[in-house]
């Protein structure tokens, strides 16, 4: 059961996220607060010590302080600033998290010199109107990193510790 809602709530909180910045350039609050209380319930469960957890929390600390200051700065969305502290929490300090933080943002640069070059083009003019669409069209409309930190989420998300975890839960005869 635990295993089923590793492997369930991270991904489908990936998703979710990537589709809403997508539709709407928002990421909702109960995404980032569903992360982190899911990663408080079962962590202690998968056996994770206290200090572990806490280790955990603090990454999701410092990228909360460190991607605030970029949202206070006009650098990032509030949303995406959110989404990168709890997807911290589940990754903690370590390789995975660089992992998650390095995919996010090769994706990103990507995801936004396409964006780029999409606007550049009269064809966006008429594609914009389609809902997938309509928020890459926009010459003032920002970039949904939403989708670069889904991705990413996706990719890093089996080194994790929780994943390793629940696919020995799984392995184990």
């Amino acid at each position: 059961m635990l295993e089923a809602l590793i492997f369930v709530v991270f991904p489908f909180c990936m998703v979710f996220s990537a589709v809403s910045d997508t539709l709407s350039m928002t990421i909702a609050n109960r995404v980032p607060l569903l992360l982190v209380a899911v990663f408080l319930v079962v962590a202690p469960f998968a056996g994770m010590g206290w200090a572990e957890i806490g280790m955990h929390l603090a990454a999701g600390a410092l990228l909360l302080t460190i991607t605030f200051a970029l949202f206070a700065l006009g650098g990032m969305g509030g949303g995406d600033a959110k989404l990168i502290a709890a997807t911290a929490v589940w990754m903690g300090l370590g390789f995975p998290l660089m992992d998650y933080l390095l995919i996010s943002a090769i994706l990103g640069g990507v995801l936004t010199i396409a964006i780029l070059s999409y606007r550049a083009f009269g064809f966006s003019q008429i594609a914009g109107q389609n809902m997938f669409l309509k928020n890459f069209s926009h010459e003032s409309g920002g970039v949904p990193y939403g989708i670069a930190l889904g991705i990413g989420g996706l990719l890093a998300f089996p080194s994790s510790p929780l994943s390793i975890w629940a696919i020995e839960q799984i392995v184990k005869p």
